[in-house]
């Protein structure tokens, strides 16, 4: 059984091919650079782009499989949440393809794309507890199985990708922000700058990093004579130091709300092995390791896609179209694509807009 995913739901043009032997087949993936002049992506530019590349980047993945579309069993898409002019263009290609070739078109929430990634690449069984961190999400859930989640806590603001790309932008590090935070936070001194956090008095599972991104602008305003960010004049060894300290705020305010979510997680699911971290911000090698030492504190196996498929990609939504497909879910070729989709959503309600018993 070979499925093809294709994503697009923010700066990624991406198509892969997988089977059920949990074989990459074909992949390939195109980085939009058009939206490093603004810091951050711009919607519009980003559509005109996976509209250019669609068609490449699939057929980039067949030519790597070493198959033809006729091979593939289905089509799979990306089709929520995210920006929706991109969004649709991934959507109306798998459903393209899958009208044209008489195949089933599989509706794959982007979130559940991340969320099942680990079970591609490890040894997950279902239950496990899941921290979903990226760009534009944060939050921490039960996985249960396909299609069934259960959100125990979630970021009341800004996500913790979102964080890193906005104190990169103040710090004149570039963009995107995580990985540049990571090269300088490891030539900085984490305990130099005490920063906010959160929420850690909070009984819940829930985050907030807005405040936190607010301290770093004005520890960040306080090098200009005349208090505007755009006119400091920050020490490179400085700029290091307040990278190392935010990185460490950010990664020690999930990892005490993970703990909390694991004494819930246990209660509910004593049989649960694995804690698991998915997203563009579990590429960050720093806060890997804390997740690791935590997994072994209260004896969980840890697991994390490889690096390079924690980012947006089209293996994920191939696997997630996978995993939906061999539970008979198949999605309807009038489907709308969703701009917001919560991947907690009532199973029933999201079977019936992701995807149908066939």
């Amino acid at each position: 059984m070979i499925v093809l995913g294709i994503e697009s739901s923010c700066d990624e043009t991406a198509a892969a091919l997988v089977n059920e032997k949990r074989e990459i087949l074909g992949q390939a993936l195109l980085s939009q650079q058009e939206h490093k002049a603004f810091g951050g992506v711009v919607p519009e530019i980003a559509a005109r782009a996976h509209l250019e590349h669609v068609d490449e980047m699939i057929a980039d993945a067949v030519k790597a499989a070493n198959v033809s579309l006729q091979d593939v069993d289905a089509f799979a898409a990306a089709s929520g949440p995210g920006l929706i002019g991109g969004v649709i263009v991934g959507v109306m290609a798998a459903k393209a393809l899958a009208l044209a070739l008489h195949k089933p078109y599989i509706a794959v929430n982007h979130l559940e794309g991340h969320a099942l990634c680990a079970r591609l690449s490890n040894d997950v069984d279902y239950p496990y507890l899941l921290l979903l961190v990226s760009g534009g999400h944060c939050q921490i859930l039960i996985v249960k199985d396909v299609g069934e989640y259960e959100r125990l806590g979630t970021t009341i603001d800004d996500a913790a990708g979102e964080a890193f790309d906005k104190v990169s932008k103040m710090l004149g590090l570039g963009y995107p922000g995580g990985p540049l935070i990571e090269k300088a936070a490891a030539m900085g001194d984490k305990t130099r700058f005490s920063l906010p956090r959160p929420l850690l008095s909070s009984d819940d599972c829930n985050l907030s990093f807005s405040g936190l991104k607010t301290a770093v602008r004005k520890l960040a305003e306080s090098y200009a004579p005349d208090g505007v960010l755009e006119h400091a004049d920050i020490p490179t060894q400085d700029i290091y130091d307040i990278s190392a300290c935010f990185q460490d705020t950010v990664t020690d305010c999930l990892c005490r709300k993970l703990k909390k979510a694991i004494g819930i997680f246990k209660a509910k699911c004593p049989e649960g092995r694995h804690l698991v971290v998915s997203g563009g911000v579990a590429a960050n090698t720093y806060l890997r390791a804390a997740l690791q030492k935590l997994a072994d504190e209260n004896g969980l196996i840890f697991a994390a896609p490889p690096i390079r498929f924690c980012t947006d990609n089209g293996v994920m939504i191939a696997w997630a179209g996978f995993e939906r497909f061999q539970k008979g879910y198949v999605s309807p070729l009038d489907f709308k694509p969703r701009p917001r989709w919560p991947l907690d959503e009532n199973a029933s309600k999201a079977a019936g807009a992701g995807g149908v018993k066939a």
